[in-house]
């Protein structure tokens, strides 16, 4: 394996995963840039006006960041981890955009999609929508404070259509609502030997931990 993205809704724990991962692989690191967008607090006080501009800011921050780190082999790094695809973007954006924005978003991506490196494994970290808002009010993002239910179920909900519709990818869903891999050590080498100590076939692979 060279290429593993560790994929999840809000507050599911993919850029510890993928953090934890990294260092105790020494693998080369690949982490979502965000913090420092203008649109990102705008639109969850206001999405109706600021969904669009957002969404197109992420379009071009990710393919930017994944053009230029992908496409450089590292001498001192025979894996890569991300803690995002390319193909959220779209998730995202259909989850915040409709009628000609979503149509004329869908172009755009379209046309970017197809000229990045695909992974070699994906991991969805899979969390009750409960479990989510919890994670999410206990790290203090004011900005995410206002993210509802019904927002995180849309989302949850594209992850799924986009699994079902590329089967051409071999997926690994792994339920982490019972296990803590970031205080309980036992529960990390689970879900590591999950992920690197099995060989699973294209489409979806269910794991419960």
């Amino acid at each position: 394996m060279h290429y593993l993205v560790i994929e999840g809704n809000i507050g599911a724990g993919k850029t510890t995963l993928a953090t934890m991962l990294a260092k105790e692989l020494n693998a080369k690191l690949i982490l979502e840039q965000f913090a420092d967008n203008p649109f990102l607090p705008k639109f969850y006080k206001n999405p109706e006006r600021y969904s669009f501009p957002l969404e197109l800011s992420f379009l071009a921050e990710r393919y930017s960041q994944l053009n230029s780190e992908l496409r450089s082999p590292s001498l001192f790094h025979s894996l890569t981890i991300a803690d995002y695809y390319f193909m959220k973007s779209l998730i995202f954006a259909q989850n915040t955009l409709s009628g000609d924005e979503l149509q004329l978003y869908k172009q755009l991506f379209s046309i970017i999609y197809n000229t990045l490196p695909k992974p070699d494994l994906y991991v969805y970290l899979h969390l009750p929508t409960e479990h989510l808002l919890k994670n999410i009010q206990k790290r203090g993002r004011d900005y995410e404070q206002t993210i509802t239910a019904e927002y995180l179920n849309g989302i949850t909900q594209g992850y799924f259509d986009f699994f079902r519709k590329h089967p051409e990818y071999t997926f690994l869903v792994i339920d982490t609502s019972k296990i803590d891999f970031v205080a309980n050590p036992d529960d990390f080498l689970k879900i590591k030997s999950a992920i690197f100590d099995q060989s699973y076939k294209k489409g979806v692979n269910l794991v419960s931990l």
